[in-house]
């Protein structure tokens, strides 16, 4: 039987490539299909028996404060930083919570069409990975033929692209959230993604990190005004 598990959304970002609807609401908080993304994501989490969520807010970040009100299980914490800074600051600011026990890392802006995704069990840390063919410039994963990741990064051919959920197991957590704080505090570090550091800790192999297939309209990542177009028009 699996213990408490938690979960990590980040919210904080300014969503610039979703203008002008990202203006005046957070991207997370954008429709599409009738509800917020944000919530498609907590569907999912809700499915699974998810304890308490944690949402990393930035910009008009006082715009999830009645999504909390209204759901016991949800806590913002904010990060100050967010417009000078890229995302491993908004994890930083939530590496106490990462350590606290088992717990999944979510990109906020991702429209979850499958409630069920996560009720699967989750054997080692991993993250969920979208299978490419022939070459992808977007974050991915080359992995073992056992599925095991040897790089995270950018660029690479037949390799499962990044879905945007990870899951850490508490003792991977831990050691995520302790080599998190030490990059946050180095200023020289403000522009990393925290998925850098992840792969850092993969090549010294202090992580030992799998991928979890997952279809590719299962869960998508909406980055532009387009990419809410192209799901509404899968109705």
């Amino acid at each position: 039987m699996k213990g408490v598990e938690r979960a990590i959304l980040m919210a904080a970002g300014l969503g610039t490539r979703m203008r002008p609807l990202t203006e005046h609401v957070p991207k997370p908080l954008v429709t599409v299909r009738g509800r917020p993304l944000i919530e498609t994501v907590l569907a999912a989490l809700w499915a699974r028996g998810v304890a308490e969520v944690a949402i990393v807010t930035g910009h008009l970040g006082e715009q999830f404060r009645p999504l909390a009100a209204r759901e016991p299980r949800v806590r913002l914490i904010e990060n100050p930083d967010y417009a000078r800074k890229n995302n491993l600051s908004s994890l930083a600011v939530a590496a106490e919570f990462l350590a606290q026990g088992d717990c999944f890392i979510c990109e906020a802006d991702l429209f979850v069409a499958d409630q069920k995704l996560l009720c699967q069990a989750f054997p080692r840390s991993g993250y969920l990975g979208k299978f490419v063919a022939g070459w992808s410039e977007d974050w991915l994963f080359e992995t073992d033929r056992a599925g095991r990741i040897l790089r995270i990064g950018k660029g690479g051919r037949d390799c499962f692209n990044m879905a945007g959920i990870s899951f850490f197991h508490q003792a991977d957590g831990v050691r995520l959230a302790q080599a998190i704080i030490q990059a946050a505090a180095e200023s020289v570090n403000d522009g990393l993604f925290w998925d850098e550091v992840a792969d850092a800790l993969v090549q010294r192999r202090a992580l030992d990190l799998a991928v979890y297939p997952v279809e590719a309209k299962a869960i998508i990542e909406c980055d532009t005004v387009a990419d809410l177009r192209s799901i509404e028009g899968d109705d």
